[in-house]
């Protein structure tokens, strides 16, 4: 039936609803590449941390992406803080990084945003005796390694430092950090060493585990969270690093922050579920202050939390990519978003097409109704002179006419109507001035 509409149009007509309808395609595709984000890459550079850090360890554990079919290339850098300043770059040439919490200053990591939250990261002060210290400003006039220039452990801690009322002024400050800190407590170089990492690293283990070195339980725990909210406090119970050895003798009350993935703001989503997806294999597992699925989570920090991860996390990836590959699933993903606003243009076209054709061909029709019920009017009240011609002639120009409209059959039954109206007319046209003459042979 449309091919037959279409059919009975001019050229210029066919022309013009093939315009209509390209343009109106034309557009939904334009929109939908207007809006629609780029295919995710395939290589993305993932900054770290030194080297001979846990942050390394797990990232050497993210480059098990490839057989997504993403390349994820470590840089190996100094730390949160550094990894930071890299993200803020647009042209450092990073997509992710490791940070922690209390590293980020507004509105300088506007650009940046949390993807997971993926564990606590206490904050362990060990010693040596005899002293014993049971509150952070008891370090005053001490010398206490704090982590080099860049790394989370510095920046942290120089926070937690000046809410003590310490300063750079108060204690002498000695730019090692993890392996080296312990090292330097345990040839007396410094007094006590700061570590910022996870309980299994091997850092953290070493040194709880060494019957030389004590573990400050950090005095006014609780006050901490309330002062600098990126801070938690932790307990470390009795007995949990080794049972059989009562290693700690008694409860430690720790603070920490939390280990965060972040990356620029605009990362492609099915990367950000991608990365969300390996950090939960990752970190998912339960740890001395986490249960089993606690981590990796959204909940924020201090940096702004990625809307498409929240969303992620909250209802999971999407059935495509729970069944097929990713690559398959993301160009599966990007054809549905381009035809679906197509099908919303070429369906109702198609539907209401038909009805427009049709008001077409029937208006075509009314139109002549209209001249012969303007042309009876004037037969039935016309007075004084009559146009005889003038009638005659338009009344013979609606008929020629209208036997030239081509007329689909569904409409046939309306021009033959038409036709018997013009001769109804004539008729009374013929009633009102008499028969025309008959012409002399």
């Amino acid at each position: 039936m449309l091919l037959e509409y279409l059919a009975l149009l001019s050229r210029r007509g066919r022309f013009s609803v093939a315009v209509v309808i390209f343009a109106l395609m034309f557009g939904a595709v334009w929109a939908v590449a207007h809006f629609l984000k780029p295919a995710p890459p395939r290589h993305i550079v993932l900054a770290s941390g030194p080297e001979d850090g846990t942050a390394s360890q797990y990232a050497k554990r993210y480059i098990d992406m490839a057989r997504a079919g993403i390349t994820v290339e470590e840089r190996i850098t100094q730390g949160g803080a550094e990894n930071l300043r890299l993200l803020e770059d647009p042209h450092s040439g990073v997509d992710i990084a490791f940070t922690s919490g209390g590293i980020a200053t507004y509105p300088d990591a506007n650009d940046v945003v949390m993807l997971a939250d993926l564990g606590y990261l206490p904050m362990w002060i060990f010693y040596r005796g005899p002293n014993t210290f049971n509150y952070i400003n008891e370090l005053r006039n001490r010398r206490v390694a704090i982590g080099a220039e860049g790394s989370s452990t510095r920046t942290l801690v120089d926070s937690v430092l000046a809410i003590n009322g310490l300063t750079s002024d108060d204690l002498t400050i000695v730019p090692v950090m993890d392996s080296a800190a312990l090292r330097a407590l345990k040839s007396g170089e410094v007094d006590a060493a700061v570590v910022l990492d996870f309980a299994n690293s091997r850092t953290t283990s070493t040194a709880l585990n060494d019957p030389d070195l004590r573990l400050m339980s950090i005095g006014h725990a609780d006050a901490y969270p309330r002062l600098l909210p990126y801070i938690s406090k932790l307990t470390l119970p009795s007995g949990v690093i080794n049972l059989a050895h009562n290693i700690p003798e008694k409860e430690v009350s720790l603070i920490g922050t939390k280990e965060m993935l972040v990356a620029r703001d605009g990362l492609h989503p099915a990367l950000v579920a991608l990365l969300f997806d390996a950090s939960r294999e990752i970190f998912g597992g339960q740890t001395l202050f986490a249960e089993a699925g606690e981590f990796p989570a959204t909940t924020r920090v201090d940096l702004r939390v990625s809307t498409d991860a929240d969303r992620h996390n909250r209802f999971g990836s999407s059935w495509l990519y729970q069944y097929l590959p990713f690559w398959v699933a993301t160009l599966a993903e990007r054809a549905i978003i381009i035809l679906l606003p197509l099908a919303a243009v070429v369906f109702p076209l198609f539907h209401y097409l038909p009805q427009l054709l049709r008001w077409h061909v029937r208006s075509r029709v009314y139109r002549w109704y209209g001249e012969l019920a303007l042309l009876e009017r004037d037969v039935a009240t016309r007075t004084g002179t009559l146009p005889s011609e003038k009638w005659l002639a338009d009344l013979d120009r609606i008929e020629r006419a209208v036997a030239r409209l081509r007329i689909p059959d569904a409409f046939a039954s309306e021009a033959y109507t038409l036709r018997g109206h013009i001769d109804w007319v004539r008729s009374a046209l013929i009633g009102r001035i008499g028969p025309p003459p008959i012409a002399a042979r």
